[in-house]
């Protein structure tokens, strides 16, 4: 685990996953999502897309469980536009299919001190499939950090 203080603008963190169809059914029960293109019925064991929600917590998930993360106070803080890209968030370029290995790079944007007990860390995600395409980037999406775990 990285503390608050050993954490840099600039320093990258990886991770590869995959969302499953029990995954993704899972997270399209509890969210309420209806949607045509996730409810076919005949497909059962074939490769389904993925929700762009659903990609986005997959990720989020996967920085919370870093080597460099997990053990610190995190607390998701929101997500803000990115002034550099005309207040963008997040985009969604290519889709995401079940059982696909997804490889995600984190990389910290900006690092501020908010209070003597709390610093805020904005993270750059950025996922690609298996062929190295970009499926998503989402940028500064924020956490406030404890300063001292």
């Amino acid at each position: 685990m990285k503390k608050f203080s050993e954490l840099n603008v600039g320093d990258e963190f990886y991770s590869e996953c995959e969302i499953t169809i029990p995954e993704l059914d899972s997270y399209l029960l509890f969210s309420g999502i209806k949607n045509i293109i996730y409810e076919n019925k005949k497909v059962s064991n074939e490769k389904k897309m993925v929700s762009g929600r659903a990609i986005l917590s997959k990720m989020e998930g996967e920085f919370t469980r870093l080597e460099q993360m997990y053990g610190n106070l995190l607390i998701f803080y929101g997500i803000d536009g990115d002034p550099e890209w005309n207040n963008r968030q997040t985009r969604f370029l290519k889709p995401l299919y079940t059982g696909e290995k997804f490889k995600i790079k984190f990389r910290i944007s900006e690092k501020r001190e908010l209070n003597e007990e709390f610093g805020l860390i904005a993270v750059d995600f950025e996922g690609t499939n298996p062929e190295g395409k970009t499926v998503v980037v989402s940028k500064r999406n924020l956490y406030q950090i404890k300063r001292e775990p």
